[in-house]
């Protein structure tokens, strides 16, 4: 794995919303602050605020969608850049990387929602099944 960028002069410290955008987990400063607030990010196990300042060495367990991640902060930075760049800025653990693989493998091999369902269903379909709603 290539060496993680150099943080910029006096970025040692930066907020963990920040960081969290700059890191390309959501699209928007506002959307991670939002994340940060409703309990999605947590820094070393605990909950923060999005103003607490996250370091390199720091362990985040970010949870968006049905997605949960666990990383460790490699670097930090204040400005948001290119997705590569952004890719340097932590290390996924493991664990992590597993149990999203495993994830992703049951959902490719789980029927799609309307699987059971042959379509739009024909005229006379259609009359059975508003005859047994008036039967109940």
């Amino acid at each position: 794995m290539d060496p993680p960028v150099p943080s910029s002069p006096g970025a040692g410290r930066v907020r963990v919303d920040r960081w969290v955008w700059a890191a390309r987990f959501v699209k928007s400063r506002s959307l991670a602050a939002a994340a940060v607030k409703g309990g999605r990010v947590h820094v070393n196990g605990g909950s923060v605020k999005p103003s607490r300042e996250i370091v390199p060495g720091d362990r985040l367990e970010i949870t968006l969608g049905q997605v949960r991640r666990v990383i460790i902060v490699r670097a930090t930075t204040e400005r948001r850049g290119p997705a590569r760049e952004a890719a340097l800025l932590y290390e996924e653990t493991p664990e992590s990387l597993a149990a999203r693989e495993f994830r992703a493998a049951e959902d490719r091999l789980a029927r799609p929602a309307g699987a059971d369902r042959a379509g739009r269903p024909t005229k006379r379909d259609r009359r059975r099944i508003d005859a047994a709603d008036r039967r109940r």
